[in-house]
């Protein structure tokens, strides 16, 4: 019997000691200390959010060493970095990417504004509707491709084309502007034509066969409403070059007269498309493009200190690598994939709540962190 008692007495002295130094483990370990996001620093009035589809630090690097060693990236000194998985999948698509960014939840891939379940989830576009805020979107995509379709829309198969626009008829979005403008007029699910829709919902609607961004002259408009291309745009390289002069234009309707503030989405489309052709120059070109936009979008927050600035990816594509052998203005390029990839992405952020996007965190936080920077206080 004090054999068994002598056993028993030793094997809880073990468990105890493993206990102890567990929680010895534990206890050395740093703590982190989560921000209150519901207090920012100083509230933004305004947030601009910019994706550049497909870009990872690769990407980046690509236009940089192809434009003579600078972007204007190199302006912002707050630098995160996200986790773009998927709720099912550790390789995300856009669908799933923007969703995760626009609503704060991970999803399955191909959902458009909706939970795993397909019950449709809030955007923060729309909240910011709701708020009175404006909103825009403007893509190098078609608008009713999965990042901008994310933003406001809910549905759960990204190629639903049709059936996202008619959720932008109803997302009260003053800014529109991207490819896919037969999905508005010749429809194939009905015969309804959205263009005259938009035009009795107040919108002003413009096809670039009759105008450039250039020449709308926006004194008269409310809400715009412009078709860049009947299906996907031009790549840049092949003479694209609205973005720039698109962000412009819409930064300042948005922001005139407006107290309330605005929230406008801008992606860069096309770098994503470059990766999956595995076509090196136009990433480069693709990343150019939406760098001079950046540089455009940050000398207006500059100027206007109540201005946040996010910009990020929804994923990597190609695993894009600069080769042995490279030289500055002439890369060697390979890829491991003609997909995305689960690289860690990049997050750059410029003004008023900047400094909550340092560090490494999921990319729902994104969410969060722009909802905190209104100071409409975290979810």
């Amino acid at each position: 019997m004090k054999k068994y008692m002598y056993l028993l007495l030793v094997l809880m002295t073990m468990i105890t000691s493993c206990d102890t130094q567990k929680k010895a483990i534990i206890m050395a370990q740093p703590q982190i200390v989560e921000k209150n996001l519901d207090q920012p620093t100083k509230k933004a009035k305004n947030i601009i959010f910019m994706v550049g589809d497909g870009m990872g630090i690769t990407q980046i690097s690509s236009g940089l060493y192809s434009n003579n060693n600078q972007l204007h990236l190199e302006r912002i000194n707050t630098i995160g970095l996200h986790k773009c998985y998927a709720y099912d999948d550790l390789i995300t698509d856009s669908a799933a990417g923007a969703t995760a960014f626009a609503c704060g939840i991970k999803t399955y891939n191909g959902a458009i504004g909706v939970g795993p379940d397909t019950i449709p989830v809030q955007t923060i576009l729309e909240e910011a509707e709701l708020k009175g805020l404006k909103t825009g979107m403007i893509a190098t995509s078609t608008i009713d491709h999965a990042t901008p379709a994310s933003f406001a829309a809910h549905n759960k198969y990204r190629k639903n084309y049709e059936e996202i626009v008619l959720d932008f008829l109803d997302s009260g979005c003053e800014i529109l502007i991207g490819g896919g403008q037969k999905s508005f007029d010749r429809r194939e699910m009905d015969d309804r034509n959205l263009t005259k829709e938009f035009t009795k919902n107040g919108y002003t609607v413009v096809s670039h066969v009759d105008k450039t961004i250039n020449e709308i002259d926006m004194t008269a408009v409310e809400k715009l409403l412009y078709y860049t291309a009947d299906s996907s745009p031009l790549p840049a390289a092949q003479g694209r070059d609205y973005l720039k002069p698109a962000s412009e234009l819409s930064i300042n309707h948005l922001n005139k007269n407006n107290e309330d503030g605005f929230f406008l989405l801008i992606e860069g489309s096309q770098i994503d498309w470059g990766g999956h052709a595995n076509d090196a120059n136009m990433i480069i070109t693709e990343m150019i493009d939406f760098d001079n936009t950046i540089g455009a979008v940050l000398d207006f927050a500059e100027k206007d200190g109540n201005t946040l600035v996010v910009i990020t990816a929804d994923h990597e594509t190609g695993g894009f690598a600069i080769q042995k052998g490279s030289k500055l203005n002439d890369l060697k390029t390979e890829f491991t994939s003609d997909y995305h990839t689960a690289d860690l992405i990049p997050v750059f952020a410029f003004g008023p709540g900047e400094e909550d996007f340092n560090g490494i965190y999921e990319n729902t936080e994104l969410y969060h962190k722009m909802r905190a920077a209104f100071g409409w206080g975290s979810k």
